[in-house]
């Protein structure tokens, strides 16, 4: 029983402190800085997925041409 209530105190402290420190100013400051990390993470995507497809290709290309120059075995 006194966890439950030590647990329900800090969380009240901890709302106050929120207000208290500007809480909604905070909030839209932590958003802005989250927006811009997600657009830096697309274009980070985009490029890795770009470049997954171009090894693809490649290797599939050089696969192909390996099994075309195979030699064959003379008896």
């Amino acid at each position: 029983m006194i966890k439950f209530l030590f647990g329900v105190l800090v969380g009240i402290l901890l709302c106050f402190l929120f207000v208290y420190f500007g809480g909604g100013k905070a909030l839209k400051k932590v958003g802005e800085n989250l927006i811009d990390t997600g657009k830096k993470m697309e274009v980070m995507e985009d490029t890795i997925r770009k470049e997954k497809e171009e090894i693809w290709t490649g290797s599939k290309k050089k696969s192909l041409k390996d099994e075309r120059e195979a030699p064959k075995k003379t008896q």
